[in-house]
């Protein structure tokens, strides 16, 4: 009996100790009154309040590492400007600084909760990032967590700022960020489709337009269509990133720089240009870019453009796919699973109509961004944090789904060499490559005779006698009909 309580006495203890540690709380105050915060949470009062009230799509700041990252180094950078103006002091800058790059080499996301749905246009956002940045550097400079005499998260780490300029400041950075990784894979993308077009350089097939047969190509210039499409909505995505550098910060609430140092604005675009690596720059009129959604708008678009292009593309492919035995069946895509729950021997194509469904997404995102870019009133746009949301998942779901697209499809196509001579040598397409030699006329009438008779041009040429083997042989050299050469 006396081991049993010698043994459990300790753990007895244990347990207490720790359910008082969860308990543990320290006190904090805001406007509305006294709030009990979690005695091991870096965040704040405000946080606390905006977990309560904004428990909304359980996607939290932290969901996206770039954006915690980015509240970090707009932070660093007017830490940094305001002491170059001489208003922060020294001490309290290196610690803030200490907090900011400690948040920048990826500790302490776990504190950054704030809903990404959230009233208040960002509000709950900056302070979750300038209280738990505080506590950080209270911690870094031997202090405990609430000590804001020492740091205080208005005075400190929103000093000369409002939410009005560091939260779009902040997604700027953000998307910023993301676009690097976004493009990459697009990139990449490309390049595999150009690949394949390599392979399939000397594969002759029919052209299609509107549905019909139209004229010769390879199948490897319809490959580095694809790519050459991706090639151009990437040039669009770099392109947008000009309206993404332009930031706002020193505008304050509404653009008039009201609380700010003079110098402050200016300097802190030249640390942020350094922090971030971009050419970031102050705005014209802070005023129209504190209220205008311009940049996410011009963003957005060119989010939408890859969109449209590589939903066109994933349509195209599982066209070409079609089949087996009942389709169009000029290539092969994967086989990633079975295709049906009752039809034995189907095979889908999941890979497109994943990216097809992203696709969707991402447009249906964009209308999102247009409505609430438009609805924003007079000088600051309260429903910025559905333009963030929506563009930041539009970027991360290229950035899962372009890869898993790349590797589990279009590295793993093949062509149905078979059905791509077959096709051209029975389509009436083929005429068109005849009228320098034939005459419109001519050609028109062997069309007419082939959709009637059922038989091909090239016998009803031989049948004929029209042209010689030879004759034949030069016109359908695939180069020739390709455009490849004159």
């Amino acid at each position: 009996m006396n081991k049993i309580k010698f043994i459990m006495l300790p753990l007895l203890m244990l347990i207490c100790f720790q359910f008082t540690q969860a308990q543990k709380t320290r006190t904090e105050s805001d406007l509305l009154g006294k709030k009990e915060i979690p005695f091991d949470a870096y965040y704040g009062v405000q946080t606390l309040r905006a977990l309560e009230n904004f428990q909304i799509s359980g996607v939290k700041t932290n969901f996206y590492p770039d954006y915690v990252k980015a509240y970090a180094m707009v932070k660093l950078a007017a830490a940094r400007a305001n002491t170059e103006v001489g208003r922060m002091k020294k001490d309290r800058m290196d610690a803030i600084e200490k907090a900011c790059q400690a948040v920048i080499d990826g500790k302490y996301h776990d504190q950054f909760l704030t809903d990404m749905y959230q009233g208040g246009a960002g509000t709950s956002a900056n302070m979750n990032a300038n209280e738990v940045l505080a506590n950080i550097a209270l911690e870094m400079m031997g202090k405990k967590k609430g000590e804001y005499q020492f740091i205080e998260p208005h005075d400190d780490l929103n000093m000369g700022q409002s939410t009005n300029d560091v939260y779009p400041t902040a997604i700027h950075v953000a998307l910023l960020l993301h676009n690097d990784k976004l493009v990459k894979e697009a990139e990449l993308l490309a390049q595999a489709f150009h690949k394949k077009g390599e392979q399939f350089k000397n594969l002759v097939k029919m052209g299609r337009t509107e549905g019909q047969d139209a004229v010769p190509m390879t199948v490897g210039q319809e490959f580095h269509a694809f790519g050459g499409q991706i090639d151009g909505a990437i040039d669009a995505l770099r392109k947008s990133e000009a309206y993404l550098y332009e930031e706002n910060m020193g505008a304050t609430a509404i653009g008039t720089g009201l609380t700010a140092s003079p110098g402050y604005a200016e300097k802190t675009a030249v640390q942020l240009a350094k922090i971030t690596g971009k050419p970031m720059h102050l705005a014209k009129d802070l005023v129209a870019a504190t209220s205008s959604m311009q940049a996410f708008v011009m963003y957005s678009s060119s989010l939408k453009n890859l969109a449209i292009t590589l939903s066109k593309i994933s349509s195209d492919l599982i066209f070409l796919a079609s089949g087996p035995r009942n389709g169009i069946f000029e290539i092969n895509l994967p086989a990633l699973q079975p295709g049906s729950s009752i039809m034995p021997g189907k095979v889908n194509p999941v890979m497109p109509e994943l990216m097809n469904q992203v696709c969707y997404k991402v447009m249906g995102n964009d209308a999102t961004v247009g409505i609430a870019s438009r609805d924003g009133l007079l000088q600051l746009n309260a429903y910025e944090p559905v333009v963030a949301t929506s563009i930041m998942e539009s970027q991360a779901l290229f950035f899962k789904t372009i890869p898993l697209f790349r590797k589990n499809c279009i590295d793993g196509i093949t062509a149905n060499e078979a059905v791509l001579k077959r096709y051209l040598e029975t389509t009436i397409g083929i005429v068109t490559a005849l009228n320098p030699v034939l005459g419109y006329e001519k050609t028109t009438e062997l069309a007419k005779e082939a959709l009637q008779s059922g038989k091909g041009i090239l016998e009803l040429i031989r049948e004929k006698k029209l042209l010689t083997e030879d004759q034949i042989k030069k016109l359908m050299d695939p180069a020739a009909l390709t455009g490849q050469k004159q």
